[in-house]
């Protein structure tokens, strides 16, 4: 497995840096002594504490350097393209272009912590001493999936201010931001631990985020509006769950939308049940973790 780790040592994967392996083994010690005498919601803190702690410790890489990333994509495409596309359904490009960048940000990150950090248990063997702790399935879930939940909108968040600050306008309903927001960082926080579960090597993980996430991402509608394609990849785009979320969000900040709102908040509802019932049933079940 060693060397499968040493393959992926990437800036693009913080959670293989060396610095994040020390502290990851450093602290899940101090997890298991106490989750292990604790049945209520105090161990499911514990290593919600843990895991924030975990990603906390590294910040200039999953946090900091995800927002620097974005925003050079602004600056190249907002500022590069925005003065030829002029406005977009009314909007400027570079207020059309935040809410697709702020998604794209939230799905990486939400999928890569819990993906990287449930598997790395995994590698460890650290997994299988969690699993005979009086913790409950759901109790493992909600940490992992929380803390991945606080890191996507913590880099969102700065991702939307930083725009701000450099004068995009989009506040135009702060509810539906945040709905979407953090909807959809449960959705793929719950499927990058789906991912962390079944996974036998790095490749499997890996495969998700660069042959499944991205393409869906970029054909998800965050640089242009769908309507702009010729049919028939207009249509076909509808079937990309992403692009639901990414103009539920669009509409959240700025008031334009190329679907209805409404049947997006639902694809993103049930995706969230969906990955709830299938994590909860691999947790209990033991599937993927078990030697």
């Amino acid at each position: 497995m060693s060397k499968h780790i040493d393959k992926m040592k990437s800036p693009a994967y913080p959670e293989l840096d060396p610095q994040w392996q020390a502290s990851a083994a450093r602290h899940f010690d101090d997890v298991l002594l106490r989750a292990k005498g604790e049945t209520g919601l105090w161990g499911t803190w514990v290593l919600f504490r843990k895991e924030m702690q975990r990603f906390l410790s590294i910040a200039g890489q999953t946090i900091i350097s995800p927002v620097l990333t974005t925003m050079l994509w602004y600056l190249v495409f907002g500022y590069s393209l925005g003065d030829r596309l002029n406005e977009i359904q009314g909007i400027p490009y570079t207020d059309f272009l935040v809410p697709g960048l702020v998604m794209m940000a939230i799905i990486s990150n939400a999928f890569l912590n819990s993906a990287f950090s449930f598997f790395i248990g995994k590698v460890h063997g650290t997994v299988v001493d969690l699993l005979v702790t009086p913790l409950r399935p759901w109790q493992i879930m909600a940490a992992y999936t929380g803390a991945s939940v606080v890191r996507a909108m913590l880099v969102g968040m700065v991702i939307w201010g930083v725009a701000a600050f450099m004068g995009a306008e989009t506040f135009h309903n702060v509810g539906w931001t945040l709905i979407f927001m953090l909807l959809t960082s449960f959705a793929f926080a719950l499927f990058g631990l789906l991912a962390g579960i079944l996974a036998k090597d790095f490749d499997h993980i890996n495969f998700v985020p660069n042959f499944l996430l991205l393409p869906l991402t970029f054909l998800g509608g965050v640089f242009y509006s769908i309507r702009l394609l010729p049919s028939p990849w207009e249509q076909i785009s509808l079937l990309n769950p992403i692009v639901y979320m990414v103009n539920g969000l669009r509409f959240g900040m700025t008031g334009i939308s190329d679907v209805p709102v409404l049947p997006g908040f639902g694809i993103v509802f049930l995706s969230v049940l969906a990955g709830l019932a299938i994590t909860l049933r691999l947790l209990g079940s033991g599937t993927g973790l078990k030697p």
